[in-house]
């Protein structure tokens, strides 16, 4: 990405500045309505005369990286430190010296630079996008309008734990499944290029009619042995060129739509998509963005490029004066629970409310099927591994006992 600087107006009107890192000058003027600014202009940051003085290989390898924890750190104590009344200079100052990542205090260091330039907090911190997400930014940006940033910080603190609560469930739920796929895949691999050409040459010595699974085994395993650099090629190859695939925006969206269908995953990733949506959508509520606003803001929060587009589709239908319920009934991917709460919250004024409900009866959900994740993958994973015994035992070892038998037959 390329780096824009722009000169705007925010909502009270002040001429602010900066640079933001994005696609096109389309694309920049698009972060900063997010952020609440009415741009003004939009140009490339013009290139340095003189070679830049960055740093060395040897710090880019030894530089910290920096964590979801790190911010999750940040966000809690700037809540702490507003809440107490800390001006934020000197908040920034003082967590820049105690930071223990040296790379966030960095950061932290040019957040605090641009706070000193007289730039507004979410402009300073919408220049990492790399690290503060649009939505965080443009909660931040909620904060300082309507004068309650220590209560936006602890609502961020909140939601960024929960996320982080859910990927450590479903690293933990697919550890082990892991293990035992990788190990399977290993045990083919040997078996395939060393145990079966020993059992062929033994078989081949007999000279007899070997049954049909013993023929199916030799003959993969020769091709195996004769074509293995060309699989291994093959499979580098459809491993990167997926990898770019997905990359894309038509590739994200089809990923997207496919894994809500998952058999036994699919469920739980809607579940935690729509706890999600749910979730933020409350939480801008409550701080005051407006529908249209926290409807896109939400989309870019929510991690599926499938159903951000269905959020989108929903915002335009609102935009042309239909109601929420309706347009929210429309895209298709929201449940009957969900969508009951949209209508009685439309009707009540408490939409808000309502679905910090529902947040937090899919997170439930959410965490009990991640438990049981695991309970249901053994199953299938035991099942296909006694499958692959029984094609052994049947291609390989029953033969070798048939053989013995004859061999003994012939011997008495």
């Amino acid at each position: 990405m390329a780096a824009f600087v722009y000169e705007g107006r925010n909502a009270r009107r002040e001429a602010v500045s900066g640079t933001l890192e994005g696609e096109s000058p389309t694309d920049i003027a698009r972060q900063l309505v997010q952020l609440g600014i009415a741009a003004t202009d939009v140009r490339p940051k013009p290139m340095a005369n003189t070679a830049p003085t960055g740093p060395t290989w040897l710090e880019r390898l030894n530089r910290q990286a920096i964590s979801t924890d790190d911010v999750i750190l940040f966000t809690r104590q700037m809540y702490t430190l507003q809440k107490a009344g800390i001006p934020i200079l000197r908040a920034f100052s003082g967590l820049q010296e105690s930071a223990a990542n040296r790379s966030f205090a960095a950061v932290l260091g040019s957040i605090r630079n641009s706070l000193d330039q007289g730039r507004e907090l979410s402009v300073a911190i919408g220049q990492h996008p790399q690290i503060f997400s649009a939505f965080y930014v443009s909660m931040i940006r909620v904060g300082e309008v309507s004068e309650r940033l220590a209560q936006v910080f602890d609502r961020l603190f909140i939601h960024l734990e929960f996320e982080k609560d859910v990927r450590g469930q479903i690293k933990a739920a697919l550890r082990y499944p892991s293990f035992v796929i990788i190990a399977i895949a290993i045990a083919m691999a040997i078996i395939n290029l060393f145990v079966i050409p020993v059992f062929a040459q033994v078989f081949a010595g007999f000279g007899a009619q070997l049954p049909l699974m013993t023929r199916i085994l030799i003959g993969t395993s020769n091709f195996t042995v004769q074509w293995w650099p060309l699989l291994a090629f093959l499979t580098v190859a459809t491993f990167f060129g997926v990898r770019t695939y997905l990359k894309t925006a038509a590739g994200r969206y089809l990923w997207d739509k496919w894994k809500l269908r998952l058999p036994l995953a699919g469920d739980l990733i809607l579940k935690a998509t729509l706890a999600r949506f749910a979730r933020s959508f409350s939480l801008a509520s409550q701080s005051g963005i407006p529908v249209l606003q926290a409807i896109s803001v939400v989309a870019r929060t929510v991690d599926n490029a499938y159903i951000a587009a269905h959020l989108e589709d929903m915002r335009e239908g609102i935009e042309r004066g239909d109601s929420l319920l309706r347009c929210a009934t429309a895209t298709g991917v929201f449940t009957p629970i969900v969508l009951q709460m949209i209508a009685v919250g439309e009707e009540t004024g408490e939409i808000d409310s309502l679905l910090e409900e529902i947040a937090g009866m899919y997170e439930r959900e959410t965490t009990y099927a991640i438990k049981g994740l695991s309970a249901k993958i053994e199953p299938i994973l035991l099942a296909f591994m006694a499958l692959l015994v029984l094609v052994l035992a049947l291609g390989v070892f029953v033969p070798m006992w048939s053989l013995g038998q004859a061999a003994m037959g012939r011997g008495g």
